[in-house]
C-alpha cells in the first residue's frame, strides 16, 4: 500500500500533453468495462440482425409462397448484406469527418427501426426493401463501434478489450437461434417469422438509449482541433476510473489531417488495405456462406428444422471459447499469428464438417468450425483498427468492411447453388477461401502486439 501510495501522484506530478501517454495513464477502469457493456450489447443486437434472414426464411416462404422461387430466396437473405455493403463505405467516411458519438448514435437507432418495420412488412417486397436498410445501417455500427472502443483502450489492454467486444456477436447468435427456436415451436411458420424479427430489433432499441452518455473520441477531437474538448473527456474518464491524472495542453497528433478514401491505398497503408481486405473477403465469404445456410445444411444432413435451431443454439456456444482463447493468443503469440491460425482450423474443419456422417461427428465438426470461425473474426477484428492512424482507422473500417459485406452479398448465392450439387463441394470451396485468407493474414507484414496506436500508425 505504501508503494502505490508514492507512485500514483508521483506519475501526474507532471501534466500530460501526449494523448497515448493520458490514455496509458488513466488505464482501464469502470469507463472501459462500461464502455464494453454498452458497445457490446449493440453489436449483440447487429448480430441477431445479420444472422436472422436464415432462422426466419422458413416462414417468409410460407408467408409469402416462395417455395417455388430460389431467386426470391436468395434475394431476400442477400438484402441485409447488400445494405451492409454501402453502410460501411458510407459511414466509416462519415463517421472520420462527423464523429464517431453521431454515427454511433444514429446507426444504431436506423437499425432498430427498420428491424421492427421488417416484422411489420406487409408484402414480400417491402419486407426485401426494410431489410436492405437495416443492413445499411449496421454497415455503420460494425466499423464504428470497433473504432471507438479501440480509442479509449490502453495499448496493452487494447487487443482483449477488443475480442471482448467481438465475444457479444456469440451471445447475438445464441440469443436468435433460442428466439427462432421457442417461436417457431409455438406458432406456425408463416406468422413465427414476425415476432423473430420484432423480438431481435428490441436490443437495439434498449442500445441506442444507453449509448446518449458515451463522449466522443478524444482523438477524434484532439484532430478536429478541439483540444479543450478532447482534455475535457481524458478528464472525465480519469474521475470514473479514479484515476489522479493530470492532463494539460494536448499536442496535436503530428501529420494529422482529413484523409480521403484514397489515403489508405497509398505508402505503407496500401500493403495493409490490400492484405486485409482479401482476409475480410474470404472470411465473411465463407462464413456467411456457412451460418447463412447452416439450418439447411443441418437439413442436408437429415435434421428436421427445429432439432436444426437446436444444433445451431449449440454451434453458437461453442464460439463463446473460441472468443476466449483468441483473446490469450493474440496478446500471447500475436494478433497476425492468431488470425491466421483461426483461419487454417476453420479450413480442416469445414473438410471435416462436410464428410462428417455419425451425428456425432457432424456435431463434434460442426462446433470446431464455428469455434474457429468466430475465433478468426475476434483476431481480425482487433488486428484491423490498429493498422491505421487515427485520422483514418473508421475510413479504413470502413473499407475492410465493405469487403466484407461485398463477399456477403454473394454468400447466400454461392452457398445455394453448391448445395444444390454437394454439402462437400460447398465446403470445399469455403475452405479454400479460409486458407488464402490465413495466407494474407501471414503476408501482412505488420504485428501491432503491445503498440499504442501512434506507435503502429508509424511503423512500416
Amino acid at each position: 500500500m505504501a508503494t502505490t501510495v508514492q507512485t500514483a501522484p508521483a506519475r501526474s506530478s507532471q501534466a500530460l500533453t501526449n494523448i497515448d501517454e493520458a490514455i496509458e495513464q488513466i488505464g482501464v477502469g469502470r469507463f472501459q468495462w462500461r464502455l464494453l457493456l454498452v458497445n457490446g450489447l449493440t453489436w449483440a443486437a447487429d448480430a441477431m440482425e445479420v444472422l436472422i434472414a436464415g432462422f426466419v426464411l422458413p416462414g417468409v416462404i410460407a408467408a409469402f409462397s416462395l417455395q417455388n422461387s430460389a431467386t426470391q430466396q436468395t434475394l431476400f437473405l442477400s438484402a441485409t448484406f447488400t445494405g451492409m455493403f454501402l453502410g460501411a463505405l458510407a459511414w466509416g467516411a462519415i463517421a472520420d469527418r462527423f464523429g464517431r458519438r453521431n454515427v454511433f448514435l444514429l446507426t444504431v437507432l436506423l437499425d432498430a427501426v427498420f428491424g421492427l418495420a421488417s416484422a411489420l412488412a406487409p408484402s414480400y417486397e417491402l419486407l426485401v426493401v426494410f431489410r436492405f436498410l437495416t443492413g445499411l445501417a449496421v454497415g455503420g455500427t460494425l466499423p464504428v463501434d470497433y473504432s471507438l472502443l479501440a480509442e479509449f483502450v490502453p495499448a496493452k489492454e487494447r487487443g482483449r478489450f477488443l475480442v471482448y467486444l467481438e465475444s457479444f456477436w456469440a451471445l447475438g447468435t445464441i440469443a436468435v437461434a433460442a428466439i427462432s427456436w421457442l417461436v417457431f415451436a409455438n406458432f406456425a411458420p408463416a406468422e413465427a417469422w414476425r415476432w423473430v424479427l420484432g423480438a431481435s430489433a428490441l436490443p437495439g432499441l434498449i442500445g441506442y438509449w444507453i449509448r446518449r452518455g458515451i463522449p466522443e473520441s478524444p482523438r477524434y477531437l484532439l484532430i478536429q482541433g478541439k483540444a479543450q474538448a478532447a482534455r475535457e473527456v481524458l478528464e472525465t474518464i480519469a474521475r470514473e476510473n479514479g484515476k489522479p491524472v493530470e492532463i494539460g495542453e494536448l499536442e496535436p497528433p503530428k501529420g494529422a489531417t482529413k484523409v480521403p478514401l484514397a489515403a489508405i491505398w497509398k505508402g505503407t497503408l496500401a500493403r495493409r488495405t490490400f492484405f486485409l481486405s482479401i482476409a475480410w473477403f474470404t472470411l465473411s465469404l465463407g462464413y456467411y456462406g456457412i451460418f447463412t445456410w447452416l439450418p439447411r445444411f443441418f437439413q442436408a444432413q437429415g435434421y428436421e428444422l427445429l432439432p436444426a435451431y437446436q444444433n445451431t443454439l449449440l454451434l453458437a456456444i461453442s464460439q463463446i471459447p473460441g472468443y476466449v482463447l483468441a483473446a490469450y493468443l493474440i496478446d500471447r503469440i500475436g494478433r497476425r499469428p492468431t488470425l491466421a491460425l483461426y483461419l487454417f482450423v476453420s479450413a480442416i474443419a469445414s473438410f471435416l464438417f462436410a464428410f462428417a456422417t455419425s451425428p456425432t461427428g457432424i456435431i463434434i465438426t460442426s462446433n470446431l468450425l464455428s469455434f474457429s470461425l468466430l475465433g478468426a473474426w475476434g483476431a481480425l477484428y482487433v488486428f484491423s483498427p490498429e493498422l491505421y492512424p487515427t485520422d483514418a482507422r473508421t475510413t479504413g473500417m470502413g473499407w475492410v468492411s465493405a469487403m466484407a459485406r461485398l463477399a456477403s452479398i454473394f454468400a447466400p448465392s454461392v452457398g445455394g447453388a453448391l448445395l444444390g450439387y454437394s454439402l462437400p463441394l460447398a465446403l470445399g470451396v469455403y475452405a479454400g477461401f479460409f486458407i488464402l485468407g490465413g495466407i494474407a493474414a501471414l503476408l501482412m507484414g505488420t504485428e501491432t502486439r503491445n503498440q499504442r496506436l501512434a506507435d503502429v500508425t508509424a511503423a512500416s
